[in-house]
């Protein structure tokens, strides 16, 4: 049984309420209130049920004239149409009602089918507006919807062949997180504010649209575009970073060259740019060209079939030895995973490891690495081989999930092997994200027996303030920063002053990607606990790391 829609009727004569009551409720459901105060309570309840509101005008506490003004103001309830209903019916009435923002006006004595047939046709035409603005326009932003913005841009194309356009798209990064973190309310706020600037950028003659949740799209002469594009992708994003935490804003580019291709074609390309920077620091915008798309092709490949991949165990652990250089003694290795495809063969790390982390697919990966890991140690135990202890990589990622020591813990405890033989790598960069986190989790990992080693120090901006927060074992030196370093006069190089601190705050140091005699050399001479690299081992399969033992 189809539900009857909802009438308000706001009138202080009860026998006029009780009345209306009665012509009304064979069709309607009917909801009285005797004061334009109480009508506003009512609405506020069911504001998104009610249909029509019948309004007397004279009333105590508050008429009907003030009614209508409060609701003027209100986006939701002026969009409910209001029927007058006065005692006179001169012209002079029906205008004051009408300026007030009444949508019609009837006169009393009340005639029962002359107010029916009104209401009907209101709330007809009602709906048909709001159904029609709603296939148009985005009712949080204004904006046109994705499919009327297709329809606009085609037609603006067709109008002016001789003009050349472009597409733009507006992503906001990180939207789930901040609408997590802060809230619905917030996350509407920003993207009503992310839209008024697009729009703001536009000018009159800019067709802006709402893609999707956090996605925008324009259309814009070209000409305009390109001569503000350096200036407003990186303005924008630096008042953005300045006024709203935890969001970026990256831009997709596509220039309109051939005309045939459809408008949401078009829209796929545009937000290809955009996607192919997502998570690049410092890097605004992209425009779309064919060689990115054979990139994002690739990339999708690659997405499509690395669940299958891990499954099947096609990605395999490899080891690199780390050195002792006070006696030159093997003390431990490094984890790292090598893709061996059945048709594409051996895969780059630098290929895939980019990609998963920016398609979140890295904490399977590496809670693959680790537990892989734990098998070896519980092998060797088992052998009687002496104790060699393994990094494996811990990305962001990981680090902001709340399970992680658990994870951890429950491995090693699975497999019997000491905490302290699984060293956990986590790059320099995670810790400047979000300190206070990254601190407490490296603790509790540190209570529980784990090795924490900050791997890449010297790749970033770590702060030196932050690092004595820390709860470290080990600080791992970058393969740039120790050749770029090693490469100067030693009265120039400032790795000795790192080596120092860090022996004074109690770590020991790592290098990476040593290469040649001359580097192991001033690493000993500075005073470096452990190197790895090519000069001692590449990495290696875990029966060839076996028969170093």
């Amino acid at each position: 049984m189809t539900q009857k829609k909802q009438i308000l009727v706001v009138e202080d004569n009860e026998f006029n309420r009780a009345m209306l009551s009665e012509i009304l409720s064979h069709e309607y459901q009917v909801l009285e209130a005797e004061n334009g105060q109480v009508a506003l309570d009512i609405l506020q309840q069911h504001k998104n049920s009610i249909s029509l509101i019948l309004l007397d005008v004279v009333m105590p506490v508050m008429d009907g004239y003030t009614f209508l003004d409060k609701v003027k103001v209100d986006d939701e309830l002026a969009l409910i149409p209001v029927i007058v209903m006065t005692q006179g019916d001169s012209e002079e009435d029906e205008v004051t009602a009408l300026s007030h923002g009444a949508t019609d006006f009837v006169p009393k004595p009340y005639r029962p089918r002359i107010i029916l047939h009104r209401m009907a046709n209101l709330i007809r035409l009602r709906e048909t507006a709001a159904l029609v603005n709603q296939f148009q326009y985005d009712r949080l932003t204004g904006l046109y919807s994705k499919e009327f913005f297709y329809r606009k841009v085609r037609e603006r194309l067709d109008e002016n062949p001789d003009q050349e356009y472009t597409i733009v798209c507006m992503n906001i990064e990180n939207f789930k997180l901040y609408n997590d973190s802060f809230g619905r309310e917030a996350g509407d706020r920003l993207l009503r504010e992310s839209a008024a600037s697009m729009m703001s950028w536009l000018g009159e003659d800019g067709i802006c649209g709402r893609y999707s949740a956090d996605r925008f799209m324009c259309l814009m002469e070209k000409n305009q575009e390109k001569s503000d594009r350096e200036f407003f992708f990186s303005e924008v994003h630096s008042e953005r970073s300045q006024n709203v935490d935890n969001v970026v804003v990256k831009w997709g580019v596509y220039e309109i060259i051939d005309r045939s291709v459809p408008v949401e074609q078009m829209c796929d390309r545009v937000l290809l740019a955009a996607d192919s920077i997502k998570g690049q620091y410092n890097q605004f915008y992209a425009v779309y060209d064919d060689n990115l798309r054979g990139k994002l092709l690739r990339e999708k490949a690659i997405a499509d079939v690395m669940e299958t991949a891990l499954a099947e165990e096609q990605f395999i652990v490899y080891l690199q030895p780390k050195y002792s250089l006070s006696d030159n003694r093997m003390v431990g290795a490094e984890a790292l995973v090598r893709w061996i495809h059945p048709e594409w063969g051996f895969m780059s790390p630098g290929e895939f490891i980019p990609l998963f982390e920016k398609n979140g697919f890295i904490p399977c990966l590496d809670r693959y690495v680790w537990e892989k890991v734990c098998v070896y140690l519980r092998d060797w135990q088992e052998k009687g081989y002496p104790v060699m202890p393994v990094s494996v990589n811990v990305s962001r990622a990981d680090v902001y999930q709340s399970h992680l020591v658990d994870t951890l813990s429950e491995m090693v405890q699975k497999y019997g092997i000491d905490p302290s033989c699984l060293h956990l790598e986590i790059t320099e960069s995670a810790y400047t994200d979000n300190p206070d986190q990254i601190i407490s989790t490296v603790e509790e990992l540190h209570r529980r027996g784990f090795v924490i080693e900050m791997d890449d120090f010297g790749s970033g901006y770590s702060s030196l303030n932050m690092l004595s927060q820390m709860t470290l074992d080990i600080l791992k030196l970058d393969m740039k920063f120790i050749q770029n370093e090693l490469a100067k006069p030693a009265a120039q190089s400032i790795l000795n002053d790192i080596i120092s601190m860090a022996h004074r705050m109690s770590f020991r140091v790592v290098a990476e990607g040593v290469e040649t005699k001359e580097q192991t050399e001033r690493l000993q001479a500075v005073g470096c606990d452990y190197v790895q690299g090519y000069y001692f081992a590449r990495p290696m399969p875990v029966k060839e790391f076996e028969a170093l033992f």
